[in-house]
């Protein structure tokens, strides 16, 4: 799939996810927006995955850290052909099992549970040390936010996969500068990242993370360290009211502001 058919398909996909989240009354919206581009680029261009073989042995592994944006990966996956596309509406529903964080033991195509931040990295980290010590050849990807990046746990992964020469492994920060409540300027910085990451060995690129020109080669990029995309988005990206906004963190548009989002999605695919 080409750069324009995938930013297509992101499009498509903000607008699912927006319906979503709207209908079901709850959703980290904000940050589901700014990653759309990186999920759509990971699941259409670079992962090997097989949807019908979803735990294929050869298949690429990826990881939501940053599992409170799960409405959005579960659109990825229906896109994909993990689940049907018209569960998509059974999402926060009860019984359903599309919940507010990815449960790996009911949705098909999702690796390992997240929730609760910085548990993703390291168990990637334990992902891509497996593929080494098995001789297997599988490449494992992890999307983390730039919030989540103040736990400790991460930078212990960080020095992990270091250590171990884990050139398979690719982290993907969503750094849209907002966490919970804050401007991450306001609370406990971790910017810059490049010089933290390069001191601990590993190689980093930085990229505007809403350009599908910019992300795919980031993403198909082959060294021999582990590799950090520092991947700078935009929270809310795509609807103009949510852009940049704190507030857009957890929080779910009214009937007009629902409208108006859908509007300026449509006219973006139009």
């Amino acid at each position: 799939m080409d750069t324009t058919e995938l930013e297509r398909l992101a499009r498509e996909i903000r607008l699912r996810d927006l319906r979503a989240v709207f209908e079901a009354g709850a959703g980290h919206i904000g940050g589901e927006m700014s990653v759309i581009d990186i999920l759509t680029a990971l699941y259409f261009r670079v992962l090997k995955v097989w949807p019908d073989q979803p735990k294929h042995p050869d298949r690429d592994r990826f990881v939501l850290s940053k599992g409170h944006t799960a409405c959005a990966l579960y659109v990825t996956l229906a896109k994909r052909g993990f689940i049907p596309e018209e569960e998509i509406s059974t999402f926060l529903q009860p019984h359903s099992r599309l919940n507010g964080h990815p449960n790996c033991n009911k949705v098909p195509g999702v690796e390992t549970n997240t929730g609760p931040l910085g548990h993703g990295l390291p168990v990637s980290v334990g992902m891509a040390k497996a593929a080494k010590l098995s001789g297997a050849m599988y490449h494992t990807y992890v999307v983390t936010g730039d919030g989540e990046m103040q736990e400790g746990s991460n930078w212990e992964a960080i020095m992990a996969a270091a250590q171990f020469k884990l050139n398979n492994l690719t982290l993907i920060v969503d750094h849209n500068r907002f966490q919970q409540g804050a401007a991450l300027a306001d609370t406990n910085d971790i910017a810059p990242l490049r010089p933290k990451l390069e001191a601990f060995g590993w190689e980093v690129t930085e990229i505007d993370g809403n350009n599908m020109h910019e992300i795919v080669p980031a993403l198909e990029y082959r060294g021999d360290r582990p590799h950090c995309i520092v991947a700078h988005t935009n929270k809310g990206q795509g609807i103009s009211f949510m852009q940049d906004r704190v507030d857009w963190h957890h929080k779910v548009p009214n009937k007009e502001q629902y409208e108006i989002a859908v509007a300026e999605l449509s006219e973006a695919l139009s």
